[in-house]
Parts: C-alpha cells; structure tokens; sequence
C-alpha cells in the first residue's frame, strides 16, 4: 500500500475492487469506516488520501482545503490509487466499483469517462460532476444517493445531470431520500445523519456493487 492510502481487504483474502474517494472533510475515520465496511461485505477498498494526512471538522475548514487544492494532483493520485487497487493480488476481476461522497463524487463521475476500461460501477453520495465530460466514452452503471433538500446540490441540477447520463446511453438509479439534507450518510455528522435513510443507501450501495461487479469479478477468478 501507498503512504496515504487506506486498504481494507475482506477476511477470505480476496473480492472485486472497489476505489473509495473522500468527500471534502479529508481521509477521515469515516472513510476508513465506509472501508471497512466494504471489506466485511466482500470487497477489496481502498481509498487514496487527497489531502496529504490533512482533515477537516468544520465547513470552513473544509472549504479552505478544497479552495488549496491541487486538481491536477488530485486526479493524479486518485489515478495511481486505481492502479494500485487493480494491482492488489486480493482483487478479483478486471474492471472495479468506485464509491464517491461529495468532492469524491465528482472525481468518480470523472475516472468513469477517463479509464473506462477500469470503472465497472459508480456510486455516489450528493454530489454530481461535469455533465459536459465523455461520459458516451464510460462503460460504467451509476447509482445516485441524493438528499430531499441540499444547497450545494439542487434538485433540478441532479435532474439535469442524470438526463445527462442517460442521453450519453449509461443505465443511471438515482434516489432521493425524503427528510434528508448534505452528510445524510454519514454518522460522524450529527447535524445532518440519518440513520435511516443510510442505512438504505449503503444497503443499495452493497447490492448494486455485487450486480454491477460480479461478472468482472468471476472473469477474473
């Protein structure tokens, strides 16, 4: 494993490939979690660090993190981090799954249309990307977990870009969950967690990664 990268494997040693990318908060204990997680359900995950260790708490935090970041480098890390996730002798199948929360949503939009020999499935939480990418270029399924009310994601904005993804001929699922506003997954967020609509998203999300990943997985056993 890279420094600044976290991997989680599953207990039996081996399963699809799943690129986990962190929302605007850094590689936090959540991330490490959503990790976690996926390894307990089957998968292999790993999530790359574009922050170089820095985290934030607060809002304004994060938006100074992001304002300095360098979206160059970025997608560069988030590409090695691929290659090391493809690379890993525990991954089964060609072709990986990429969950993405917010910030980390947009550059999974983005690693769909740029290796789509790589990125079999896309799931992301609140956050959309650049509905004027290659996206007739992407192989990938994407699943959408959207909150009911969010300033920093409309909903004609989601409408939009899941029209987009659907003129460029992708199978796209999105839901928006009634209740729910920015952060309605995570629990580190008390301000805006919802247990309940949560639980449902990661319970799609498992459920969509296993349809979407199981073909690539046994070409690859």
């Amino acid at each position: 494993m890279a420094s600044g990268e976290y991997i989680a494997v599953p207990a039996r040693g081996s399963g699809p490939g799943v690129l986990v990318l962190h929302a605007w908060w850094g590689l936090t204990d959540y991330i490490r979690g959503a990790c976690d997680r996926l390894a307990d359900a089957g998968f292999v995950a790993l999530a790359p660090d574009l922050y170089g260790g820095a985290t934030a708490t607060t809002i304004e935090e994060a938006e100074r993190r992001v304002e300095r970041l360098d979206d160059a480098a970025a997608r560069s890390t988030i590409l090695d981090a691929l290659y090391h996730l493809r690379a890993h002798p525990g991954v089964r199948g060609a072709a990986v799954g990429v969950v993405g929360f917010s910030l980390g949503a947009s550059y999974a939009y983005w690693l769909s249309a740029e290796r789509p020999d790589a990125v079999a499935a896309v799931v992301v939480y609140y956050g959309t990307g650049d509905p004027g990418a290659d996206y007739p270029r992407a192989r990938a399924a994407y699943l959408g977990h959207y909150a009911a009310v969010d300033p920093f994601e409309p909903e004609q904005g989601v409408r939009q870009f899941a029209a987009a993804l659907r003129a460029a001929g992708r199978e796209v699922t999105f839901h928006t969950y009634p209740g729910t506003g920015h952060w309605f997954a995570e629990d580190n967020r008390p301000d805006a967690y919802n247990a309940d609509a949560a639980a449902l998203a990661w319970q799609r999300t498992l459920d969509f990664l296993r349809a979407h990943l199981a073909t690539t997985a046994t070409k690859g056993a």
